[in-house]
């Protein structure tokens, strides 16, 4: 199949098809998603990629940054003190290596397409995806596409149950329950008792590690965990701002200490205490995670979980140009560990 044949089938020109497969930015939305379907239901590959059809490598590695519960923003992966480092990280260390990286924000399911389209356009050798949601339908399809993947940040179990180990795939995580653990443990060393927590969302995997690791500590030190103490945020900056905002606004007690899922909302929540006349630490404590640059510049200066991001970036890219260079389906996994660094945003509750 031609061009000529998917323009004919999509109704455009052909110029239009050739500007949708180099990903020309001023083609409309809609006719793009058309194009883009009838390549798909096609299986069409452009003569610009017969290198690849060749069985030549493109040295290229895509990084898809999955980002799907914000508002419509189009610079807010670069702005994200989660993704930037990520992509920052995955660019250098790919360049190091002599490879380029093709980038793709996913903000919507549709956004997948995008995915899709590199790896059967043969666009990259392999793809790393950060941010992957509890969706293990999309993970089975991408590993279906039979290209080499890491995923960063996903529950191995999950990948086990449905036999996708019999892949060219690998799992890059750190170990946020035991860092989650070891900052609860600080809190209470100190002497809080009363420790409430502000969630990621529990369709990811850090999500749902980070807030067993809260509810198991307190549960081995045989304090009450505090429904009201629990707070969702998200992890986005506006809803933890908001929660906080009504847990203060409603007149019931506070904990005398928060360890919030990611430093954007830990962040998010000293705003809202100081707006009601609530200093941290000395009226209350809070803990984050992730170890943000601004975290060490903020006043206080934020207790948090350093994140090993540059350690995952460089493990994904290594990993993914391991998995291009195999012949036969291997997969691997990795964990890093995620230590605690303390600062000046905890001290011992008031007596």
């Amino acid at each position: 199949m031609r061009s000529e044949d998917i323009a004919k089938l999509a109704g455009v020109s052909r110029s239009t098809v050739s500007r949708v497969i180099n990903n020309y930015s001023n083609v409309p939305e809609e006719t793009r998603a058309k194009v883009l379907k009838v390549i798909e239901q096609h299986q069409y590959e452009p003569n610009s990629f017969a290198r690849a059809l060749a069985g030549k490598k493109t040295d290229t590695i895509g990084l898809f940054a999955i980002s799907m519960n914000e508002k419509e923003n189009a610079t807010r992966i670069y702005q994200n003190n989660y993704f930037a480092p990520f992509v920052d990280a995955v660019v250098d260390t790919s360049n190091a290596r002599g490879c380029y990286v093709l980038i793709h924000t996913v903000y919507s399911p549709d956004d997948f397409l995008k995915v899709k389209q590199a790896f059967l356009q043969k666009r990259i050798d392999g793809g790393i995806i950060v941010g992957t949601q509890k969706d293990i339908g999309i993970v089975r399809e991408m590993v279906g596409l039979s290209a080499p993947l890491v995923l960063i940040d996903y529950d191995i179990s999950e990948i086990m149950s449905e036999h996708l180990d019999r892949n060219h795939l690998a799992i890059v995580n750190s170990k946020d329950y035991e860092g989650t653990v070891e900052a609860i443990e600080y809190l209470i060393g100190l002497g809080h008792t009363e420790i409430g927590m502000i969630c990621g969302r529990m369709n990811t995997y850090s999500g749902r590690e980070r807030y067993m690791a809260y509810e198991n500590t307190l549960k081995r030190h045989g304090l009450a965990l505090q429904k009201d103490f629990v707070l969702q945020g998200d992890f986005l900056k506006e809803t933890a701002y908001q929660e906080v905002k009504k847990l203060l606004s409603s007149g019931g007690p506070l904990p005398t200490a928060f360890f919030s899922s990611n430093d954007d909302m830990a962040i998010s929540a000293m705003e809202a205490f100081s707006e009601h006349g609530i200093s941290v630490p000395e009226d209350i404590s809070i803990a984050g995670f992730d170890d943000v640059q601004l975290a060490a510049r903020i006043h206080p200066k934020l207790t948090s979980v350093r994140l090993p991001i540059y350690e995952m970036s460089k493990a994904a890219v290594e990993k993914v140009i391991e998995l291009c260079d195999s012949q036969q389906p291997t997969f691997s996994t990795i964990s890093f560990p995620a230590r605690l660094i303390t600062r000046d945003s905890c001290q011992p509750p008031k007596k």
